[in-house]
């Protein structure tokens, strides 16, 4: 009798067709480049992208159809803010995925374990300061922690990396530097309550974080290039999953953050400029809700001259770090679990790093 069983396959989770001659597995190259499993029927991945294609269809066909309500100012102005939003993040989300891809298919697994520290108390503050050399935004930054977790880095390290390289790039602090000419203090300020910020959390999470708050896929370890396997392919399908999963997240980010700008009356600015304190927690609102690039947010920061210098400073530190699209950025790559309790987190510390370091310099 003919067998139609391949236990090498099996093993894979791949399942035998009768019908289909004994040969090599054809499905071995659409699993994910971590080795671990088969992506889960590419059913989340593919309708993630699906959402990004509908909204840039949508907005490509009814944009000139010159439909009467799509004329409305509020309307307009949405649609502008969304826009500038996702194309103004998204070359760097090309970068992060593009360098997540890399990561995965190119890096040895054990170099970053090499590189770090061995106790990740101390490889928090080491990866964070690594963010300085990254020059990107919050966008690129999140596919690379999660790369870093799947090549073995502590999920700790890889979180403080996170949150420090979208504030403390070169690029950043040039751009804050410019917008706030004749005032090193808020470039300085900047600088040290991002790194704190990113230490704090890489520390409260090797306390108490728990790892069944992060995505199954992630719990896994030293994962990347298989032996035998094509890393040009790896690449392009680490690629392509990363990109079409965080871009639809990008876009619904996107427009929670146009909805806000056209929603909320400028008014509202001068109701909470007058306290010290309702001022800084305004800002840092604002900064979560307005969800301006990183390489851009200075300069709105600097227009915003009713209010302190340490508000401006939490604008500066919190937006970095938590806003509409990193928050969905994070929900769709770490998991809900893990993205609401960081966010919040990451928010109260934040802000309690900004009035520390701007109490101590102003």
């Amino acid at each position: 009798m003919e067998k139609t069983d391949d236990p090498a396959g099996a093993a894979r989770g791949v399942t035998a067709v009768p019908a289909v001659p004994a040969g090599p597995p054809v499905t071995e190259g659409r699993t994910r480049p971590s080795g671990v499993r088969s992506w889960p029927s590419g059913v989340r991945p593919w309708w993630v992208g699906a959402v990004l294609t509908a909204a840039v269809g949508a907005a490509a066909v009814l944009g000139p159809a010159g439909t009467r309500w799509l004329e409305h100012p509020a309307v307009e102005a949405w649609r502008t803010v969304c826009l500038a939003i996702t194309v103004q993040a998204l070359p760097f989300l090309l970068l992060g995925t593009a360098l997540s891809g890399a990561i995965n298919a190119f890096v040895p697994a054990g170099l970053f374990t090499r590189v770090l520290p061995k106790r990740p108390a101390l490889a928090v503050p080491v990866a964070g300061a690594a963010g300085a050399v990254l020059p990107g935004c919050e966008c690129a930054s999140v596919p690379v922690a999660s790369s870093l977790i799947r090549r073995g880095v502590p999920p700790a390290a890889a979180f403080a990396f996170l949150l420090s390289a979208p504030a403390v790039n070169p690029v950043v602090l040039t751009a804050t530097a410019v917008a706030f000419p004749g005032n090193p203090a808020m470039v300085a300020a900047r600088l040290l309550a991002s790194l704190g910020t990113a230490a704090v959390m890489g520390w409260l999470w090797l306390w108490l974080g728990k790892e069944e708050w992060l995505r199954p896929l992630l719990r896994h370890r030293h994962t990347g290039h298989r032996p035998g396997h094509s890393r040009r392919t790896e690449f392009l399908l680490g690629f392509r999953h990363d990109f079409l999963h965080a871009g639809g997240f990008l876009v619904l980010g996107a427009m929670a953050a146009a909805t806000f700008n056209v929603t909320v009356p400028g008014a509202v600015l001068d109701t909470f400029s007058g306290s010290p304190w309702l001022s800084v927690l305004f800002l840092a609102g604002l900064a979560v809700l307005l969800a301006v690039c990183s390489e851009a947010d200075a300069f709105v920061a600097a227009s915003l001259t009713g209010f302190s210098s340490t508000a401006r400073l939490a604008f500066l530190v919190v937006g970095p770090m938590v806003d509409l699209k990193l928050i969905a950025l994070q929900a769709g790559t770490f998991g809900r679990a893990f993205a609401w309790r960081f966010c919040t987190a990451t928010t109260v510390v934040a802000v309690a790093a900004s009035v520390l370091i701007g109490g101590a310099l102003w």
